[in-house]
């Protein structure tokens, strides 16, 4: 159903199930996917691929043009998955050539008002990014990431999955997996995501050793591949601390601690 006062171009590609609310607009390299909801005021533009099922609230602007002066116009995309919400005043904007040329959101997550994803941003499943967020060019939350109110995060900054970051902090390192983290310059790891990996059915045998990972990784008399090589001697069987080890060695921002 699109609403008669709707601005559809008539080359978008839209499954007959979307529903199109009031006043949106939607541009000519738009495809929406199935039982996707625009409720009124959507601004949809660019190559913007939007999947199934999602539910997007009025004043969202997503596919406009990256603010990146490099860039010139290029076909570069905006690529939303399944089942997320994304909230009032949301916008996220399209890659840049030189940043790989897509900024993609998984699914199911949850994007709340005056959030922001900037170009070559690239976003998880089962992630959560609370109201005022804002995600400077090229950064990657993995899968099931949450961050709080008014969480700033640089450039090229990763957070890890099940990693959770306080409201109010600035990101300006890499945040590992697994961890709460809080704080403006530096933002510091606090300890281990102990009831978000609950939530998410970890077993508690597996929770006790990543803390046990964390409370390692947080110290200050030691550098960072000593540590890593006792963490690695001390609970290398497990895949989890593998990965965190993984990730840490991988960074090209610095990694919080």
């Amino acid at each position: 159903m699109i609403h008669p006062t709707a601005q559809v171009h008539p080359e978008a590609q839209i499954d007959p199930s979307v529903e199109i609310g009031p006043w949106c607009t939607i541009g000519p390299h738009v495809k929406i996917g199935a039982r996707t909801r625009l409720m009124s005021h959507v601004v949809l533009d660019g190559w913007t691929q939007i999947g199934e099922d999602n539910m997007i609230f009025p004043f969202s602007v997503l596919g406009a043009v990256p603010q990146d002066l490099k860039y010139r116009g290029e076909a570069t995309q905006l690529i939303i998955g399944n089942k997320n919400v994304i909230r009032e005043s949301v916008t996220m904007n399209l890659g840049t050539i030189q940043g790989g040329g897509i900024t993609r959101v998984g699914d199911e997550c949850l994007i709340m008002a005056y959030s922001h994803l900037g170009h070559d941003c690239l976003v998880g499943n089962h992630c959560i990014i609370s109201n005022y967020g804002g995600l400077a060019g090229h950064v990657i939350l993995e899968d099931h990431a949450i961050l709080g109110g008014m969480v700033g995060v640089s450039q090229f900054v990763r957070v890890g999955a099940y990693a959770y970051v306080g409201g109010s902090s600035g990101l300006e390192r890499d945040i590992p997996p697994y961890c709460v983290a809080l704080g403006v310059r530096p933002c510091v790891v606090k300890g281990a995501n102990i009831v978000g990996l609950r939530r998410r059915g970890f077993p508690a045998e597996t929770i006790q050793k990543i803390n046990e990972v964390i409370k390692l990784w947080v110290r200050t008399d030691i550098q960072k591949e000593p540590c890593l090589l006792e963490i690695q001697e001390r609970h290398g069987d497990s895949p989890e601390v593998m990965g965190f080890i993984d990730f840490i060695r991988k960074s090209e921002a610095g990694v919080s601690r």
